[in-house]
């Protein structure tokens, strides 16, 4: 049984959508073409100024408690 891959389906909505254009069928056309634009990630918008957990700075604040005047946490 082989798998079926994004390429495959995108092969395949290409020929609906060819189809759709010969027979003159233009909201088969538009339902093949947005949903290959789904299929590659073009129906949401894209992500900005974002930058991978990796490559951001760790930043370590200490906290010391308050001290009285005997040295004596509070």
């Amino acid at each position: 049984m082989s798998r079926l891959t994004l390429d495959d389906l995108l092969n395949q909505l290409e020929q609906a959508r060819q189809i759709a254009i010969e027979e003159r069928k233009p909201a088969a056309m538009i339902q093949a073409t947005a949903t290959m634009a789904k299929l590659i990630g073009l129906d949401k918008p894209p992500m900005k100024d974002v930058e991978p957990i990796a490559n951001r700075p760790t930043v370590i604040r200490l906290i010391a408690p308050t001290l009285d005047s005997n040295g004596k946490a509070v």
